[in-house]
């Protein structure tokens, strides 16, 4: 497989001629797409293609929530966190009150979430997550402001505004009752924000005011120092699995809204040095996660998070879509490992998952990303049959990208 090159204008008009379209606009060319500069995505066949598939999705979302007033995490205090009202606090998922003890400290019970957790802060960010996104999109597609203005106004209220904003910390996420307050595993919880970050830099101009537009770089670029030089951050940044990957992609999303390229070139050292040698296998699987009790489930969200940093990265040198090892492994051999369970879920070969298993597999922008990257058809294929809006709560938490319009 090889990396994309543009379409020049005679073979552009010659396959649009073949495809039978009667306007370059509403042409789809899967086999041959053009990545566009992202401040230029109406450029961009990839965005063609996307915009194509996933307009009335978009539209319709954007019409739903544009009336609806954001809400932050100072909408919903706890007595469980240590934390101030401006502070994300989670529990950790897997942790449950010990039978034995049931007055002591929890348990863990792995890829069991426990219901009677506090969630509201994560279910407000994922909320923001959907939402703003989804507005931005519309905003992209149809130069409607209204649309840009009600994304701003998320923008606002979690990331200026003193009396709404959150904190640029997760000092209290995924706390475990009895054991700890807050935990480096909670950073993950924030990958929510990164589309958020996404979208907000289609709103730079115009949009946001500057003094607005400073202040919600600002914040990101605090949350970016939190994430490099704290405890959690650094623990999270050094884990083997899908954690550290997610932390990569947080902080390359948020170091390109920043305009923090010396982060950007950091993170890409430590994706091709780090953390592709010791995840994946030379088969392009990844053993952490399929040792864990939802193998099909983490192998895809490993490999989606992966191939959204390798978008985030765009731009630097050398392709990060299209590196690879000496040995072969990269985003490519990611995506052929996973491209036939994701067609056909009975062929899975290891353990099923112990919790949430039917509901998936969901649109996975691993395939759209690797799909245009790589030139397969059949990825790209595969992708437009798959559901984009999945409802089942877990598959939601391991679901960060929903706009991939955004992305291309």
């Amino acid at each position: 497989m090889h990396p994309l090159t543009a379409l020049d204008r005679r073979r552009f008009l010659k396959v649009a001629a073949a495809a039978g379209c009667a306007a370059p606009a509403s042409c789809v060319f899967p086999p041959n797409l053009a990545w566009g500069h992202p401040s230029r995505p109406q450029r961009s066949d990839a965005f063609r293609l996307v915009a194509k598939i996933d307009r009335e999705r978009i539209l319709k979302a954007a019409a739903k929530y544009v009336s609806q007033t954001p809400q932050t995490i100072t909408t919903f205090p706890t007595k469980r966190s240590t934390g101030g009202l401006h502070d994300f606090y989670s529990q950790a998922d897997y942790f449950w009150p010990n039978p034995k003890d049931p007055n002591g400290a929890y348990i863990n019970r792995d890829g069991q979430s426990n219901p009677d957790n506090f969630d509201e802060h994560r279910k407000v960010m994922v909320s923001l997550s959907i939402q703003m996104p989804a507005l931005t999109a519309a905003w992209v597609l149809t130069a409607d402001s209204l649309y840009g203005k009600r994304a701003c106004d998320h923008l606002r209220a979690w990331f200026v505004n003193p009396e709404t904003r959150m904190n640029p910390n997760l000092q209290f996420a995924q706390a475990v009752e009895g054991v700890s307050t807050g935990r480096s595993y909670g950073i993950i919880d924030s990958l929510h924000l990164v589309e958020v970050a996404r979208a907000a830099s289609f709103l730079t101009d115009g949009m946001l005011n500057a003094q607005d537009l400073d202040a919600l770089k600002g914040w990101f670029q605090s949350y970016l120092d939190w994430l490099n030089t704290s405890d959690p951050g650094k623990t999270e940044r050094d884990a083997k699995n899908n954690h550290a990957m997610c932390w990569a992609l947080q902080a390359a999303e948020y170091a390109r809204l920043a305009g923090n390229e010396a982060s950007r070139n950091e993170v890409y050292r430590r994706y091709r040095e780090i953390m592709l040698p010791d995840q994946m296998a030379l088969d392009g699987s990844f053993p952490r996660e399929l040792a864990r009790t939802k193998p099909y489930s983490y192998s895809i969200f490993n490999f989606d998070v992966m191939a959204g940093l390798c978008q985030s990265l765009k731009g630097l040198f050398p392709d990060p879509s299209a590196f690879a090892l000496a040995d072969g492994r990269g985003l490519s051999r990611a995506a052929e490992f996973l491209y036939p369970y994701l067609e056909n879920k009975r062929a899975w070969k290891w353990a099923k998952d112990i919790e949430h298993f039917d509901a998936l597999p969901v649109r996975s922008p691993g395939l759209l990303f690797s799909g245009i990257a790589f030139r397969e058809q059949k990825y790209i294929d595969l992708w437009k049959t798959l559901n984009p809006d999945p409802t089942d709560k877990e598959v939601i938490r391991n679901f960060p990208i929903r706009q991939p319009l955004l992305w291309v």
